[in-house]
């Protein structure tokens, strides 16, 4: 009978977060909508893409320790720029790996199984066609990626679907009964989520993060972005390729008092072979969203550009 107990227990303690997921009730506003209002946090050591050491969808706690480790100090390795730097005061790092329903993911792609973004022939050309441009079109400021304009956060962590940051991994969300507000910490940028069957813009009429479009199916927030700029459609950071007619179907759930289960869909036959969908979970954080003292005016792109003017007379 104490064997038998003991098993009980230990039962009930892997099986709780499920159970709490299942009858948890989020919070209300004061128009009745559930609350999805807070700070939150989308750092994971999961990648976007499934890497190599995994085998399967899901993992152990001691390899996704591991990986959390190596990872981190695979990327933060370069200190070439010295302290100050990039390489030793910027980047942020998780020691947790993403956990849903129990489960340890190995990717937040979920669907195709391998992890993959599945990128048609034609997309990954023109991926790769913009990430040669990053690295030698300084023509004008024009043909710079969004981020260094300023125009969008860096990382791809403005617009839709929302990542994982490098830094500044912080969104905080405010409700009224006619919009949802997302304000991000990259670039201080804020998309509005419009609610209530409110119209989607024309084609014409794009927008950096896309023209968003809200409704509540039960406890469950679903979003549609479309309309994006081309100029934010390539998030180089990531590297993900997103064109500018594609169309971005986010699930916001909340799913505890300190997480909601975040779930987006990318339906994008320019750039991919078929539809694919991913999900992480935002972590209730007690930080503040601080000022990004960035803007289109960025002095470092005087400097970029002329860097480019030197790289063109070594050349000759």
């Amino acid at each position: 009978m104490r064997i038998a107990g003991s098993l009980l227990a230990a039962c009930c303690l892997v099986c709780a977060p499920a159970w709490a997921q299942e009858s948890f009730r989020a919070p209300r506003t004061s128009s009745g909508a559930p609350d999805l209002q807070g700070v939150w946090s989308s750092l994971t050591a999961t990648p976007l893409e499934r890497p190599a050491v995994f085998d399967g969808p899901t993992t152990t706690d001691e390899r996704a320790a591991a990986f959390s480790v190596s990872s981190a100090q695979a990327f933060s390795s370069d200190t070439s720029d010295g302290v100050g730097a990039r390489g030793s005061e910027w980047w942020e790092f998780s020691a947790h790996m993403t956990r849903i329903n129990g489960q340890i993911r190995t990717s937040l792609i979920v669907d195709p199984t391998d992890g993959k973004m599945p990128y048609s022939e034609a997309g990954r050309a023109r991926l790769k066609k913009l990430q040669a441009a990053v690295m030698t079109d300084f023509d004008g400021p024009e043909g710079r990626p969004s981020t260094e304009r300023c125009l969008t956060g860096g990382s791809g962590a403005t617009g839709a679907p929302l990542f994982v940051p490098r830094y500044n991994a912080n969104y905080q969300i405010v409700q009224t009964p006619d919009h949802l507000l997302i304000s991000m910490e990259q670039n201080r940028e804020v998309r509005i989520v419009r609610l209530n069957g409110a119209p989607r813009l024309p084609l014409e009429m794009r927008r950096w993060m896309g023209d968003s479009v809200g409704r509540w199916e039960g406890d469950t927030l679903v979003v549609e972005t479309a309309n994006f700029m081309p100029g934010d459609a390539f998030k180089p950071a990531s590297p993900l390729l997103v064109s500018e007619n594609a169309r971005v179907i986010e699930r916001f759930t909340r799913i505890s008092a300190n997480e909601i289960l975040y779930a987006y869909t990318v339906e994008d036959p320019e750039v991919f072979s078929r539809t694919w969908r991913a999900e992480m979970v935002l972590s209730a954080t007690p930080n503040v969203i601080l000022e990004y003292a960035c803007h289109e005016g960025n002095y470092s792109m005087a400097g970029m550009l002329a860097g480019g003017r030197v790289k063109e007379n070594i050349r000759k």
